[in-house]
């Protein structure tokens, strides 16, 4: 007789995606809604704290129902509650947490916290049935730039993180100077399909020979003043450029933060020995960062296997939260009802 299936309701409102999703056995999705916010912070340029904490309070519990719907589950069909704690906004945070310790409370189901880095490497996982380790896991988001030594789900080792700005944060700052709509990310892409990658060569920041750090910030100021000038009391160049010209501006700084990106990926691949690249995080839906990977895991001796999110799981998500709440189900790693969020984690 075959075991029943473990079925995890995850929960994640760790920016400004409120989302819920019931995953059975950490691989099968029966159910995946988000409510997005853009629109609520496109014209802000960014994510407002308190408009997304108002939103998720809004979303949350039709998010959840939703999810229950399309997954055809009931309360008693759930075997655990999962929510991302951290790292994020405060203020978003709490709302998931509060959401789903209510849940386990009334439902009297298991409570799990998961680390939102964490779940985004998952989230290359979902269709992998022979992980190949050791493994590099690079993850590039909005507020974070991770390199993980990837053992197992619950054995991430932190080898090197972003020491001021994510990658993600600097295409939406550098979105901004180009006066590109929000969000950034997809829009300075866009942009640069359009443009010549070498057209102005922007610093590529290394931080040392064996660093596995990051650092961003240089090459959004590189842009910066190359379009205001080293003063920056001159006119804002931008808005008489032509398409072309942001474009080029554009294509050159996504083809600077992606050569660093992929340098140190294959740093850290040579420093373990790894086999296997995960990627995940928004910025892994960006089409030149995918296939400059593949072009290094391909040119490696041996070659490398890269395993990329989907690009609708690229973004946050439930789904990789009750992915990987199901590895801590089956160690009986639980949290218990005094959980708080966490800014950082």
């Amino acid at each position: 007789m075959q075991d029943k299936s473990i079925n995890i309701l995850g929960i994640e409102t760790s920016c400004d995606e409120t989302a819920a999703a019931v995953v059975a056995d950490g691989r099968i999705v029966k159910s995946s809604v988000i409510a997005s916010q853009t629109r609520l912070h496109e014209k802000y340029g960014g994510v407002v704290p308190e408009i997304a904490s108002r939103a998720h309070i809004e979303k949350i519990y039709p998010v959840i129902k939703e999810a229950m719907a399309q997954a055809d589950v009931a309360k008693d069909d759930i075997d655990a509650i999962a929510v991302a704690n951290q790292p994020g906004l405060t203020i978003a945070l709490i709302v998931g947490v509060t959401a789903a310790k209510t849940l386990s409370f009334a439902w009297e189901k298991p409570l799990i916290a998961i680390n939102h880095l964490h779940a985004h490497l998952q989230s290359a996982m979902l269709s992998e049935d022979d992980l190949q380790l050791p493994a590099v896991a690079l993850i590039v988001s909005g507020g974070h730039t991770c390199l993980y030594d990837y053992h197992s789900p619950l054995e991430p080792e932190l080898l090197g993180s972003t020491i001021d700005d994510a990658a993600g944060e600097a295409f939406d700052k550098v979105a901004t100077i180009l006066k590109l709509p929000y969000p950034g990310g997809p829009n300075i892409e866009k942009a640069a399909e359009k443009g010549n990658p070498d057209a102005i060569k922007f610093p590529r920041s290394m931080l040392g020979r064996d660093s596995l750090d990051f650092s961003f910030s240089g090459i959004k100021t590189a842009v910066l003043y190359y379009c205001r000038g080293q003063n920056m009391k001159g006119e804002n160049k931008v808005d008489s450029m032509t398409p072309r010209q942001i474009a080029d501006i554009a294509a050159s700084f996504q083809a600077a933060v992606i050569d660093v990106l992929v340098k140190k990926t294959q740093r850290a691949a040579e420093k373990i020995g790894a086999r296997t690249i995960l990627l995940g995080g928004g910025v892994a839906a960006n089409n030149q960062l995918r296939i400059a990977l593949q072009k290094m895991c391909d040119s490696d001796v041996p070659p490398k296997k890269l395993l990329v999110a989907p690009k609708h799981y690229c973004t946050d998500n439930a789904v990789m939260v009750a992915s990987l709440a199901y590895y801590k189900f089956k160690a009986g790693l639980f949290a218990d009802l005094t959980l708080e969020p966490k800014a950082t984690g």
